[in-house]
């Protein structure tokens, strides 16, 4: 890999400083961390080097992000380009080229009738952007009693108080409520006795989306302004819909005239073999949050999609009113709108949206090779998307599943631990013998796991 950083900041980046305790990590275990830091100081397609050499198959696309591998050279390029020609310009009634032709792509790709794109940073901003805006278009509509959210439990929706908030992880919500009030939550949609093994859509649990009816008939269906799910529950475990599942959600908000709301932080840019899940379920939302795969974790950056129906409603005022009084400083950020659009770029003219389906059903075959593997009680994927069960070890939950993330890691492979769930998040450029890399680590990993 060519150096392209200047000789002082290539050394820092390169060495590990002798104090570490300045940094506080986010979902880290800083002291046990800093004891026996593991530091990666640079990446290549399939791969991470660590700071004593080491090659890490990349099994998780960095965090659910990296889809097209890393170090793309197109990507590299344009941020290099947009640097060195506008660094920063406010957002904030001013602009740039870059953030309507990346808006304009989005769009182009996007489910039909979402043709408008907010740029935020990250997914949790574009979660607390979506639910912001779900509350003031009702207003817009005179019709302001709508300010009730329903979330799905076991959902991730980011770390902003809104999204943790809607989301259904109580060690992520633990220690900072109360949060918004107003807020409610439908079940998971993952029963072992009934779709262990599925291979991408479960055939039962459909029914479980009318428990949303259940909700209704406590909260009155005119207080709701929306509900808010991940199509494929990512953090949570990998729990793909089950076929005509997200069917019923759409068809009960439309009736109850709810906003739906697609949380596609990971599901977003090709991880499911289109553009949007959206788009492989034939089922059309009124929002869709964005992120990672946007700039294919190069520059932070996110969206926020909305239908032009939704757009629509903020547009009956006079033309000089500010239609959604919300934003960030690094709206449209410059450098990310170039990575952005090289990003679009790079799935196109590679065939990774193209190819998808394809390498997915490869996937699918290869995961589902560990089924026999040692404490394995199930598998489910869709897409590029895997996650393992272990049975749990007797009076030490999860701690079976981080031992075999650690094995794994020492046999130069990463993926990533949620509860005694293996999680699995691969680029979309995997070659089929880096597939049997995982699979074999994982397998060989469990042999040694008591």
């Amino acid at each position: 890999m060519q150096d392209l950083l200047p000789s002082p900041i290539a050394n820092m980046a390169n060495n590990a400083p002798e104090d570490l305790a300045p940094y506080w990590m986010p979902f880290s275990a800083n002291r046990l961390f800093k004891a026996d830091p593991r530091m990666f100081v640079a990446a290549d397609g399939m791969f991470y080097t660590t700071g004593n050499g080491r090659q890490i198959l990349d099994g998780m696309a960095g965090l659910w992000c990296v889809n097209a591998g890393h170090n793309q050279p197109r990507i590299v390029k344009a941020i290099q380009d947009q640097a060195a020609r506008l660094d920063y310009v406010s957002s904030f009634q001013m602009g740039h080229p870059l953030a309507f032709h990346l808006a304009e792509r989005i769009g182009r790709i996007a489910p039909e009738g979402m043709s408008r794109v907010f740029f935020t940073n990250s997914g949790s901003e574009s979660v607390d952007t979506a639910l912001k805006m779900a509350r003031a278009y009702h207003k817009a509509r005179n019709d302001g009693n709508r300010i009730r959210f329903i979330g799905r439990a076991k959902g991730y929706h980011g770390m902003g108080f809104g999204g943790l908030s809607v989301a259904g992880i109580p060690r992520h919500r633990r220690d900072f409520g109360p949060l918004l009030g107003e807020v409610d939550h439908l079940p998971h949609t993952l029963d072992l006795e009934h779709n262990a093994f599925s291979r991408g859509q479960p055939a039962w649990g459909a029914h479980l989306a009318d428990e949303l009816e259940n909700i209704l008939q406590i909260h009155d269906p005119s207080t709701v302004a929306a509900v808010i799910v991940e199509p494929v529950t990512g953090s949570g475990g990998v729990l793909p819909p089950p076929v005509g599942y997200l069917e019923r959600l759409r068809e009960i908000c439309t009736r109850h005239g709810i906003l739906l709301i697609f949380d596609e932080v990971i599901t977003g840019f090709g991880r499911l073999g289109a553009p949007f899940a959206a788009q492989v379920f034939g089922v059309t939302p009124d929002i869709i949050t964005c992120a990672k795969g946007m700039t294919n974790g190069a520059v932070p950056m996110g969206g926020v999609i909305v239908s032009d129906a939704v757009y629509d409603a903020f547009t009956n005022g006079p033309a000089s009113e500010v239609e959604l009084m919300h934003g960030y400083t690094y709206s449209g950020h410059p450098l990310a709108c170039a990575a952005g659009i090289a990003t679009i770029d790079t799935y196109e003219e590679e065939g990774l949206f193209a190819n998808g389906p394809s390498i997915c059903q490869a996937w699918e075959e290869a995961v589902h090779q560990l089924k026999d593997a040692a404490h394995v009680r199930d598998i489910r994927n869709i897409g590029l998307l895997a996650a393992v069960e272990l049975t749990p070890r007797e009076g030490a939950p999860s701690a079976r599943a981080v031992e075999t993330v650690e094995r794994c890691f020492k046999a130069g492979v990463l993926i990533r631990v949620a509860g005694d769930t293996l999680v699995l998040s691969p680029p979309l450029i995997i070659s089929n013998a880096q597939m049997a890399q995982i699979v074999d680590a994982i397998r060989d990993a469990l042999a040694h796991v008591a």
